[in-house]
This record gives structure tokens, sequence and C-alpha cells, in this order.
């Protein structure tokens, strides 16, 4: 079983089913039905394990700067953005560009969304609005 490292503590993984971007990997890929070990800060002394996940959809994009054929695959989103759990479109850029430079202008990201199988951190209980409820019965 392969490892997904987090850096932060986002919001988002508090969700029965949370979106990641992830760069392609050059050895083996990330792939759908994939079940991975999800690790807060994977590399340091403070690692903590916090959970199993299975990778339930991976989509193609790219951010919408730089980046060689533009328009071959579809651009990160500002509604991806914010389900991400950054402010905005420029929040996340400015995020990755602090972390991976250039790299971003170079290379496509994979937008995965994933599914806990078993979690370490309490779950928010994700109820449909009361508008919503009358579709549902």
């Amino acid at each position: 079983m392969r490892i997904l490292g987090v850096s932060e503590k986002w919001d988002k993984l508090r969700q029965p089913r949370w979106t990641t971007f992830r760069f392609t990997r050059k050895d083996k890929d990330w792939g759908v039905g994939e079940v991975v070990q999800v690790v807060y800060k994977p590399r340091s002394k403070g690692r903590e394990v916090l959970g199993i996940a299975e990778i339930v959809a991976k989509e193609p994009r790219q951010f919408a700067i730089g980046f060689p054929g533009p328009g071959k695959l579809p651009y990160i989103s500002t509604a991806e953005a914010l389900t991400d759990g950054f402010e905005n479109l420029t929040h996340l850029l400015k995020w990755f560009h602090r972390r991976y430079g250039s790299r971003i202008d170079k290379e496509p990201m994979n937008k995965l969304t994933l599914r806990w199988r078993l979690s370490n951190i309490s779950l928010e209980l994700v109820l449909p609005s009361p508008k919503d409820w009358r579709s549902t019965l």
C-alpha cells in the first residue's frame, strides 16, 4: 500500500469524500481503485497516520498558466480550488507555486477524489439540506 502524504490537516479531510491535486507520478501513477495510507507529514518525526482511503476518481488537470499545449487538459477551476480548501483559485496557485516552483507550469496534475475506508480523524456527518429532502424521499 502506497502512502499519500499531506502537509496540512485540511478541513476537507473531515469529509467522507475529499479531493486532492497531485502531480502525475513517473514511476506508477495513482489509479482508481487503489487503496492508500494517508499520512500527515510522512517524512518527519511528527508523522501521523490519518487513515486508509480509496481513490474513487482521477481526472487530469492543468494550471491555466504556462503549461505547454493549453486547452489540451481541463484547467483547475475556482470551484475545485474552493472544494479543495483554498480561499480562491489565486490562493491555490500561490500555494502550489511556493511548494513546487516552476514545476506547476510544466507538468499536468491529477485531481484525485478519495473516500475514507478507515479514518483516525473525526468525520463530519454530511446531510442534504432541507430543500433537498423531498428529492431523496
